[in-house]
Parts: C-alpha cells; structure tokens; sequence
C-alpha cells in the first residue's frame, strides 16, 4: 500500500513577507538588534508570535534578509554607476545621489547597518557586512583618488579625510530624512553636493587674492 506524501508547506506570500520585514525593519531601528524580540515584531505586525516563525526561521534571519536586501540594491546601483565609465566628478555626484535614493527607500536598514555593524560582524552570518564595508570604501576612495590625478578634485586633498566626510555626512541623513516629505532624495542630494563640491561662503577674486596676505600677516 502505497505512503500517504505528507502536503508542502504552503510559500509564504512575498508581499505579506515584505509587509513583515518593513515592521521588523522599524522596531530594529528603533529599540536596536539586541532589545528586539520576536515577540515585539509579532506585536507590531498585529500576529501571534508563533505565527511569524511561518514566514522566517528566527529574528536574526529578518534581520540578514533586511541587510542583504539594501546592500544589494544599494551595490547594483553603485555598480552600475561605477562601471559607466564616467568621469571621477560625475562618478562623484552619481554616487552621493544613489546613496540618497538608498536611504529613501531603505531608511530603517540603514539606521540599522550604522548602529548594529559592528556588533553584527562577530556573527559568521552577518560578516557580507564587512565584504560591503570594504568594498564601499575602495569605490569611494578610488573615485576621490583618480578625480585628483586627473585634476578634477584638489592637489592637496586628503582622500581619505574626504571620503570619511562623505561616508559620514550622507549616511546619517538616515536620522532625520523622512519619505513623502519636502524634499525629494534628489534634491537633497543637489544640495549636498553645492555644499561638498561649490562650499557655502560666498566668494570673490578679491577676497581670494587678500586671503593669503591677511594669514602672512597673522
């Protein structure tokens, strides 16, 4: 007599799986990783705790799924960019205005990357982490170093000062940027870079010529 084949379990409904991760995704940012149960998720997400073990086998693996899942499009956008053969100005401005599209979309994750990384990376499955970290850094700093050699950025400029401004500057844009509000991830990104690349003071020939006598001087 043949065996009874026990039913599949049936797949869990991408959206509702995306639905839950956004919820995840807000508690993470805002109690941390270690604070955060499942239990708290469940909570927010309106379920039993039990029934959220039907989407995702523990709150680390959300958690790996909301990372992985910025990084990778945050990195398909830098690549792209990266791989455009533009100039080291352009590929500048490009990259400032991809981070701020990422940080649109995926604020939560990236509160959670800049608060947890480095707690995180003690953990085999988060250590993609450090691979990204990395590899972001080199991206960074090679635009910065070919836009010098070629005369499109400063002489005298420390890259790798530079590209700590840059990292720091735009990313923790996280904490206060909201979606849907004044301004677009555009636009805040134009004006980053009139600040980055233009500066803020006004300035004439007049000006510049005096400075060097007036610190001679001091």
């Amino acid at each position: 007599m043949p065996t009874k084949k026990k039913p599949l379990a049936p797949v869990a409904a991408p959206a509702r799986r995306r639905e839950l991760l956004d919820k995840a995704a807000n508690v993470f940012a805002a109690v941390g990783y270690t604070a955060t149960t499942v239990r708290r998720i469940a909570d927010d997400a309106g379920m039993l705790a039990g029934s959220l073990y039907y989407y995702f086998e523990s709150k680390d693996a959300m958690l790996e799924e909301i990372l992985r899942t910025f990084l990778d499009e945050l990195w398909e956008a830098y690549d792209a960019v990266l791989d455009a053969g533009l100039s080291p100005r352009v590929t500048f401005e490009a990259l400032v205005v991809e981070s701020f599209r990422a940080i649109d979309r995926h604020r939560p994750a990236v509160e959670i990357y800049q608060n947890e990384a480095k707690q995180l990376v003690a953990q085999d499955r988060f250590l993609f982490l450090d691979a990204s970290q990395t590899k972001f850094e080199k991206a960074w700093l090679s635009t910065l170093e070919r836009g010098v050699a070629v005369k499109e950025f400063r002489a005298d400029l420390d890259t790798r000062v530079t590209y700590r401004f840059v990292r720091d500057t735009v990313w923790v844009a996280a904490s206060w940027y909201r979606p849907n509000g004044r301004y677009s991830p555009e636009e805040i990104a134009r004006q980053y870079l009139s600040m980055v690349l233009d500066g803020i003071a006004v300035r004439d020939e007049q000006q510049a010529h005096a400075e060097p006598h007036t610190r001679s001087r001091t």
